[in-house]
């Protein structure tokens, strides 16, 4: 079983910054794509960051500049250090993984439990 364990959530002012960690642990072969994801209240879940395997990372134009996702293999473990932050990045972040579980198996999904971020204006 994989898990994924976010962490680094809380309440800050407009303009502030947060550091999100997502640790997986479990048994598995390989991390491929990781990823954040953010669901506002009453909003769908919606992409926020990935980084391949290799460290290419892609945002969402409504983070770019401001946030950065980073990746330490050694630990299995992926970063999100979000600047400036705005109120309408309050939500519920989210961290995606897709894990080889097995040699020769396809990727699996896996998802953590989510952290709250909330941004006070």
């Amino acid at each position: 079983q994989v898990q994924l364990e976010e962490s680094g959530g809380g309440l800050v002012q407009a303009g502030g910054s947060l550091r999100l960690s997502c640790a997986a642990s479990g048994s598995f072969i390989s991390i491929n794509k990781m990823a954040w994801y953010r669901q506002a209240p009453g909003k769908q879940r919606e992409l926020v960051a990935t980084s391949t395997s290799g460290g290419t990372t892609n945002y969402a134009d409504s983070v770019k500049g401001r946030f950065t996702m980073s990746r330490d293999n050694a630990k299995n473990t992926v970063y999100l250090q979000m600047n400036s932050l705005k109120p309408e990045d309050t939500g519920v972040y989210y961290c995606y993984a897709d894990v080889v579980i097995r040699t020769y198996y396809y990727p699996r999904a896996y998802w953590g439990q989510g952290t709250q971020v909330t941004v006070s204006s």
